[in-house]
């Protein structure tokens, strides 16, 4: 399958989502790669994960660029040669990325009970006891989580802690969208955030929140 699915969030950011159906084979057709990302799919065991790793380069052709317009800084982290911004993600059979004229951050997780079981290392747990059901417990803790994991890939820095510097505020599902503050090392940053669901997976991607003066 093709393209999943495209959303432009606003003017100067889209988001592009891949279904992995395909063979690696047919995911490598007409994509050259740089011999730093040759070297890395080379390198991974995983099926899934060296399928997911060409499906990602799809989506870039898709936004316009090639792997040679990516390079990755000391910390892991992507960045493209025009000076636009860009967040990878994967889980099992989706992935996406975001490409923005401002930072941005984007995480795709699979909805599964096993975040029940981590889920006080990243938020306290009190403040979701008005969910009526265990469903509705995990669809929200995915969200947190990947609102927290988005904002983390902007503003990662070495001893931040999802649990104790970034807080979600709270939000309906309806909504599709909420805010989150970064507390850290006397810093204080601001988020916006949006987020969808299909097929048992949660996207959410977000941006740094624009402060308006008096």
């Amino acid at each position: 399958m093709p393209l999943y699915k495209t959303i432009t969030v606003k003017p100067g950011t889209k988001v592009f989502i891949w279904k992995v159906e395909e063979s690696y084979d047919y995911l490598s057709k007409g994509i050259e790669l740089t011999e730093h990302c040759q070297k890395r799919v080379n390198g991974m065991k995983s099926e899934i994960h060296r399928r997911g790793f060409m499906s990602i380069r799809h989506l870039m052709a898709e936004a316009g660029y090639v792997d040679q317009d990516l390079y990755y800084d000391d910390f892991g982290k992507p960045h493209l040669r025009d000076s636009k911004n860009i967040s990878i993600t994967h889980s099992f059979e989706f992935t996406a990325i975001i490409v923005s004229n401002e930072k941005v951050g984007i995480d795709i997780e699979k909805r599964r009970d096993k975040i029940l079981k981590i889920a006080n290392k990243f938020t306290p747990l009190s403040e979701y006891h008005t969910l009526a059901n265990e469903e509705a417990l995990i669809r929200k803790l995915a969200i947190v989580w990947g609102a927290k994991e988005s904002i983390y890939k902007m503003f990662a820095e070495p001893g931040l802690g999802f649990l104790q510097h970034i807080n979600v505020t709270d939000f309906d599902f309806e909504d599709a969208k909420t805010t989150a503050r970064l507390s850290f090392n006397g810093m204080k940053r601001f988020y916006e955030l949006e987020f969808l669901e299909f097929e048992g997976f949660t996207c959410v991607y977000g941006w740094p929140k624009v402060e308006v003066s008096a």
